[in-house]
């Protein structure tokens, strides 16, 4: 920054930055209630009040995101999830329990099991379901805030621009009914995976009534 001291563009830089949106996109509804898409991003230190584990039906911890979180979070979380397993058994794909988060900076991690991609319809309602169940159990809750993954797009081979229309239909349809969640957000691993995210937000925008979603772009 030309005629700047060093200290001073130093400053000047940080509070450029610190301005600059920290999502690729958002939408904002009509009653206030706001979905962000973030990524390259790392969902273990997300800062809502509650994240979604991509879990597997034994609750059990796993590859991927369900691996991380059981890591950063520690023993607490599986212990609580031995004990919800203990009373009913695996949990079927599009269903969600909820457990607190140990060491994480969240306060809860909702765990909901994604289906395997086989081509079919099935697929699709129970990867609906996943993302309904969460916001349902998170809205129960009191949570305000809630912080998902890409369900199913990694080891369980859901293509990415399929499940990011399934998700982001899903909870732009089950937001403005919930009492409580106020925010959500997809932190999306890769910068593929959220480029995708983004078009399908700016689509659903353009589907929407008029007024009803608006689309924001973040940074690129």
């Amino acid at each position: 920054m030309a005629g700047l001291s060093p200290a001073t563009a130093t400053i000047a830089l940080g509070q450029l930055l610190n301005a600059m949106p920290d999502y690729a996109a958002k939408l904002t509804f009509a009653n206030g209630k706001t979905l962000e898409l973030r990524g390259p991003a790392d969902i273990t230190k997300e800062t809502t009040e509650a994240i979604v584990n991509a879990a597997n039906s034994s609750l059990l911890g796993g590859g991927g995101v369900d691996g991380a979180i059981h890591r950063a979070g520690g023993p607490s979380i599986l212990q609580e999830c031995r004990r919800i397993v203990a009373k009913i058994g695996t949990l079927p794909a599009g269903k969600a329990v909820i457990t607190t988060a140990g060491r994480l900076p969240a306060k809860y991690v909702v765990h909901t099991v994604g289906p395997i991609y086989r081509g079919g319809q099935h697929e699709a309602a129970a990867l609906a379901s996943c993302y309904r169940e969460s916001i349902g159990i998170a809205d129960d809750h009191g949570i305000t805030s809630l912080a998902f993954p890409s369900i199913s797009t990694g080891a369980f081979g859901y293509p990415v621009h399929e499940a990011a229309a399934i998700a982001l239909r899903t909870a732009v349809d089950a937001m403005p009914a919930c009492a409580h969640v106020e925010h959500v957000r997809f932190v999306l691993f890769d910068a593929a995976t959220c480029k995708t995210y983004v078009e399908a937000a700016e689509k659903i925008s353009r589907e929407s009534q008029p007024n009803s979603v608006i689309f924001t772009k973040g940074h690129s």
